[in-house]
């Protein structure tokens, strides 16, 4: 047996072409297209090139898509005031704060600032607990990404046994909380679970977001599981997941790779959360959507 090999570039595409498909239909009703402002307020090349991504994504979609660049040195209360202004720009849909923030900045009072009507990544504490209550706006955009893909290689989960291996706000908690609203029984793993690999060979769905390469390796998978790998770790150049693909592919049943299994479908997330967002604040004349 050999793990079927996830295409999130594939998926990403067709979820692309869904939102364009919504948005051209919003146009041509009269509905103005969605605005999307990210903050980019640090020096780091991976989030120049993320947000490169996103709004080429933007672009392809037909988001008004719109990148602000505050100089580093920024302090907490000039980033507040930037959001706080997006936030009463009627004009402005979603509000994307790209992290990291410099070391001066206190980061969870920027992102407090975001209003959750406008949180398109899903961190604001009120969305949170939208999606404990199962009731969820929008979501973090990783977490639905790896959703989406079970779902879309209708990966069974009501009743399935998931083991989440990480307890990040960004991207563990989520994707256990989505598993449990969607019925799987889930166990949240971490640095202080005991005998780590034999919890994860319980899992029907195995997902890997501890930010660790290579670390889940055959030995940590039960024959047959689906094994979603979150990690994105860059060594000596070069993308790297926390899956072991060469040992853990011949185990597995079905497998996302690193790169090219869930970033791309992150950005696609972001631009239906983005959507999501815009038809829920301006519904006049706004498109239907088949996902929400």
């Amino acid at each position: 047996m050999s793990a079927t090999i996830v295409d999130g570039k594939a998926v990403a595409a067709g979820i692309e072409a869904e939102v364009a498909h919504v948005i051209d239909a919003g146009s041509a009703a009269g509905w103005q297209a969605p605005r999307l402002v990210v903050v980019l307020c640090n020096e780091d090349p991976g989030s120049a090139t993320y947000v490169g991504h996103k709004n080429r994504a933007a672009e392809r979609v037909g988001i008004r898509g719109e990148t602000l660049t505050p100089p580093v040195t920024s302090s907490t209360a000039a980033l507040v005031e930037l959001v706080d202004r997006l936030a009463a720009d009627a004009d402005v849909d979603a509000i994307l704060v790209q992290l990291p923030l410099p070391e001066q900045v206190d980061q969870d009072r920027v992102l407090a600032a975001v209003p959750p009507a406008k949180d398109v990544d899903g961190f604001h504490p009120y969305n949170f607990g939208r999606l404990a209550e199962g009731a969820p706006l929008v979501v973090p955009c990783t977490p639905a990404g790896c959703l989406e893909l079970l779902r879309r290689h209708d990966v069974p989960i009501a009743g399935a046994r998931a083991v989440v291996v990480g307890r990040s706000v960004i991207v563990g908690r989520p994707i256990a909380l989505l598993l449990l609203n969607a019925h799987a029984t889930v166990t949240i793993c971490h640095s202080r679970t005991v005998d780590l690999p034999a919890v994860c060979r319980e899992a029907d769905i195995l997902v890997a977001a501890t930010g660790r390469p290579g670390m889940i390796d055959a030995g940590f998978v039960r024959p047959g599981a689906a094994v979603v790998d979150v990690g994105t770790t860059r060594v000596e150049g070069r993308l790297r997941g926390d899956v072991e693909r060469a040992s853990v592919e011949p185990v597995a049943g079905l497998l996302t790779p690193v790169p090219g299994g869930v970033g791309p479908m992150t950005i696609a997330m972001l631009m239906r959360n983005t959507v999501t967002l815009a038809v829920a604040r301006r519904p006049a004349g706004a498109p239907a959507v088949s996902w929400v």
